[in-house]
């Protein structure tokens, strides 16, 4: 996705805004470099009269790939899910994202749903 000014703006303010149930983590080297972070929120599951948890960016440095930067964000955001009562927390990936997928693969399962986008235009 094309990054610019106004979407970074949109996003610190739902992260600040008290209102929008999104939120953010961050993992940081042992000199404070922030190296990776998580967008996530919560969400209704109607059919479960639950709320659920959604992961909706995943990111880390390419120079911290494979060093455990990754599952320290999903220890958190795991335990994050204990703490709100969440059933599960759930995201999509693209097919061919082997990498991040070989990491899903050992921490959660995949599920039997496919996901569709329906343009407004």
């Amino acid at each position: 996705m094309p990054m610019n000014e106004d979407i970074l703006k949109s996003v610190w303010l739902w992260i600040f805004d008290a209102n929008i149930k999104f939120y953010a983590i961050g993992v940081k080297t042992s000199k404070g470099k922030l190296i990776g972070f998580m967008h996530y929120r919560e969400m209704p599951s109607p059919l479960r009269g639950s709320l659920v948890g959604f992961l909706d960016d995943l990111y880390v440095h390419p120079d911290h790939r494979g060093t455990g930067a990754v599952q320290l964000l999903f220890k958190e955001l795991k335990g994050i899910a204990r703490q709100n009562g969440w059933p599960y927390v759930r995201w999509i990936t693209a097919t061919d994202n082997h990498r991040a997928r070989s990491v899903y693969d050992k921490i959660s399962e995949t599920i039997d749903f496919v996901t569709y986008q329906m343009p407004s235009h």
